[in-house]
């Protein structure tokens, strides 16, 4: 999403790359190390971007327990940490031995606010005088600042303020904003200060305590227990409903179902409840709020399980949709939104972030999800509330979006605050010339071609449905944009698709994954698109773990980088989804059976991306140092991937489920999937392994309402 010169400031400063756990609720997050605590580099927590917690250690005897478990529930609602005492200095007695004391932590975020629970309990045979501490802090960086940017001046800190069991911090930013935050707890300590609490228990031999510790936006109550078994429950129940919306899938291998289960969790912690409906938030830690891009991706990749991703993904982004031309936002009327944030240099114009339209891809990539939602739901009630908005979309694709009249769709930033590069590899290096010379604006991308040419035929599926006039003309406009991508972009002597046209009209010629693209949207010529699909299989792109980034050989080939030359599991499953498109079927399952390997490797848990280095036996694949996980569109890779692999797709108006050549990926035998919802009806499905093929039935009540057709 962002080059990686902008978020590596941490790892230059010799940040350690830790294992860090995640809980999310609404606009808050919480990143903390593998015990619990949060203290430094990208560890914090956070609420509408900005770092309300910057320091919460926890310590006994003045050192952090030896760690025994760790971990988060499947569910990602609660973490909890397992450990034991390290020797205890004698206070007033005997010293304690080491493992006597068993302590928990467990922790959830409910209602933006972080509820935690401490549970010492004595195992030894004496008596023991046990000191806890907690030691805090409250920064209120801005989420840009804590990613590495400097700022040539701040708001006001408040002096640190005690009241009781309580501690509070508070920021007057420059926007004019107060910001607040506070730890309180249960029991009062022993000794308070402005930068730690400090507590001291007796536990007979067999006895436990309890402390309970809440942290938020706001001055707090006296934390109780009654409020955190509330704020547990809360948040296992607020998690499950979003992971049970959609289709349920089961298999009988099951290393394949934790790696299902665990990205349908991830999708499901990553997504917020918005007044337009729910909303897939990006990723944790840097991109933890709505971008277009990764919503419209992520809801697509969801699609044909959960159709009410895409539904709240769509109002969302139409409600944001640009209504004038701001350079310094890059917008124009009838963009769609690239990204939002709410943190003070946000309100300040520091960035341009705030509500910011730097994707050329978005726009069209928003009609175009309307038009597979349609397909897959027959929703027309949304289509005619959405019709003005398409209709503006489709209007900035053709007026703003072509700026010198050549017929296609290109970029180049408004001001120099903005995203140099403006398609999904938006790092500054990522679009060049076969000898590595940075190609000059503006710029044309090959795959945003496929992504306007999937828009209007998606407007005269619309407008069909709507019966609204226009049908064929937008269908004639797709058929044209076909043509010029084929004219333009082909390279008849490599086989394969540019990635770019310049500002100077020259092609672009390195190998790269943007070709992938067009064969999911359906725009290449079948011989053709079978030609991108053997070099796409070939080892300068398969590294054994994915599709990489950019052929290896090209200029510029990095596995280390960015965009040139990592693996992407979300480009990955857009390339495989558009050769099983195209009718391959062994290079779909052995890509599939890559990414879950490379799955296994990172405990079921997809990162943004990993370096594209090739596949070394008995070694793993390597991880990009700062890369976010969860991330919402690695997580969905899998159900798109799945569906690749099933051929499968959802006619909501023909009340049909259609699977073509079925194959399932290597190890699963058997897959269930149930209550797939189609024009108010459900379906379940059958698939088994058997001869060589896959048979596939309907699952016992079954709406026969519903047609289930298999060809092949």
């Amino acid at each position: 999403m962002d080059d990686l010169a902008e978020t590596s400031a941490l790892v230059e400063e010799g940040a350690a790359v830790a294992e860090l756990f995640s809980l999310k609720d609404g606009d808050a997050f919480l990143v903390a190390d593998h015990q619990g605590d949060i203290s430094g580099g990208a560890d914090g927590l956070f609420d509408c971007d900005t770092r309300i917690l910057s320091r919460f250690v926890f310590l006994v005897g003045d050192r952090r327990p030896a760690p025994l478990s760790y971990g988060l529930s499947k569910d990602n609602a609660v973490f909890t940490l397992h450990g034991a005492n390290r020797r205890l200095p004698p206070v007033g007695g005997r010293a304690a031995p080491r493992g006597v004391i068993h302590i928990e932590r467990k922790r959830v975020l409910w209602a933006e606010r972080l509820y935690e629970r401490v549970r010492c309990a004595n195992f030894g045979l004496d008596e023991v005088m046990l000191p806890l501490a907690f030691e805090y802090a409250a920064d209120f960086l801005d989420m840009f600042e804590v990613r590495g940017m400097k700022r040539t001046a701040r708001g006001r800190l408040d002096d640190t303020a005690i009241s009781g069991r309580q501690v509070m911090f508070g920021y007057e930013g420059l926007d004019g904003v107060r910001r607040a935050s506070a730890v309180a707890f249960s029991e009062p300590p022993w000794r308070m200060s402005h930068r730690r609490s400090e507590f001291m228990f007796t536990l007979e031999p067999g006895q436990h305590v309890e402390l309970y510790i809440e942290a938020g936006p706001q001055p707090l109550d006296p934390p109780t227990a009654e409020r955190f078994d509330e704020a547990l429950a809360g948040a296992l129940q607020a998690v499950g409903e979003r992971e049970w919306r959609g289709a349920r899938l089961g298999c009988s291998d099951r290393a394949f179902t934790r790696w299902l289960q665990q990205s349908r969790a991830d999708v499901a912690l990553l997504t917020t409840d918005l007044p337009t409906g729910p909303y897939p938030y990006a990723g944790i830690p840097w991109f933890s709020t709505p971008f277009g891009r990764d919503g419209i991706l992520t809801s697509w990749q969801m699609l044909w399980l959960d159709p009410s991703l895409a539904r709240g993904v769509l109002r969302y982004l139409a409600s944001r949709q640009a209504g004038e031309v701001s350079a310094f936002r890059d917008s124009q009327p009838g963009k769609i939104m690239h990204e939002t944030r709410r943190g003070e240099m946000a309100a300040m114009n520091e960035i341009p972030f705030g509500l910011y339209y730097g994707g050329v891809d978005t726009t069209p990539l928003f009609v175009a999800l309307a038009g597979a939602y349609l397909r897959r739901t027959d929703d027309a009630a949304l289509m005619a509330e959405l019709w003005p908005a398409l209709n503006a979309a489709v209007g900035w694709i053709e007026r703003y979006g072509d700026s010198n009249g050549d017929g296609l769709v290109d970029y180049q930033r408004g001001a120099e605050t903005g995203l140099a590069n403006q398609g999904w590899k938006d790092s500054e290096d990522s679009v060049f010339h076969a000898d590595g010379r940075i190609a000059g604006g503006p710029i044309a991308l090959v795959e945003v071609q496929a992504y306007a040419y999937a828009a209007f035929q998606a407007m005269a599926g619309i407008a069909g449905r709507l019966g609204e006039a226009g049908a064929a003309d937008w269908a004639d406009k797709a058929e044209a944009m076909r043509e010029r991508v084929e004219r333009r972009f082909w390279m008849e002597e490599s086989g394969f698709y540019g990635i770019a046209i310049d500002g100077d009209g020259r092609l672009c010629t390195p190998a790269t994954s943007n070709a992938g693209h067009l064969l999911f949207m359906g725009l290449a010529e079948p011989g053709r698109a079978v030609q991108v699909t053997r070099r796409l299989l070939s080892p300068a792109f398969d590294s054994g773990w994915g599709v990489r980034t950019l052929a290896d050989g090209a200029a510029r080939f990095n596995p280390i980088s960015y965009h040139n030359g990592s693996v992407w599991p979300h480009d990955t499953s857009l390339c495989v989804a558009g050769m099983a498109r195209y009718g391959e079927r062994a290079g779909v399952v052995k890509l599939v059976d890559d990414v879950f390997q490379a799955a296994q490797a990172f405990d079921m848990r997809m990162p943004e991306l990993f370096c594209g280095f090739p596949r070394q036996a008995g070694e793993p694949p390597i991880a990009y140092p700062v890369a976010c996980m969860p991330q919402a569109w690695a997580a969905g890779s899998v159900f798109l991937l799945l569906q690749a692999c099933l051929g499968l797709t959802v006619d909501a108006a023909r009340r049909e489920v259609r699977l073509v050549r079925p194959v399932l990926p290597t190890g699963v035998d058997a897959l269930a999937i149930d209550d797939l919802e189609v024009a108010g009806a459900r379906i379940g499905l059958r698939l088994r392994r058997s001869d060589g093929a896959v048979a596939v039935n309907p699952a016992p009540g079954s709406d026969p309402s519903i047609a289930l057709v298999i060809e092949g």
